[in-house]
């Protein structure tokens, strides 16, 4: 299991950016950042494999595709969200997990969008 520590987070107004950063404490094989919104269950935004450089097997939720990016860097065990194109559906707690399976999760960070 890894610890993973959550930055990045705000308030933004819709079309503005924002870029969220997760440091794991050790390496682990994927690493994602997954979402939920009030009154909705959790769901999936962008997941990677740490394997490759810059990670591999990128996943993208459709209702984010082509505003958000993920990206890896792998010497720190990091991994980032750059967000761009923000709309008010996108408000929700983001969360970091990691792990084969996601079983290691973050606090979460807020993003507001208004």
């Amino acid at each position: 299991h890894v610890q993973l520590v959550e930055s990045g987070g705000g308030s933004v107004q819709a079309g503005g950016s924002l870029r969220l950063a997760c440091a794991a404490s050790g390496y682990t094989v994927c690493m994602g950042w997954f979402r939920q919104a009030p009154g909705k269950e959790r769901e999936g935004v962008a997941t990677l494999y740490t394997s490759a450089t810059g990670g591999g097997r990128l996943y993208y939720a459709d209702s984010v595709k082509g505003r958000f990016t993920i990206s890896l860097d792998n010497a720190k065990n990091t991994v980032y969200l750059e967000m761009n194109s923000l709309q008010s559906e996108d408000t929700a707690l983001y969360y970091c997990a990691a792990d084969r399976w996601y079983n290691d999760w973050g606090q979460g960070t807020q993003v507001t969008v208004s």
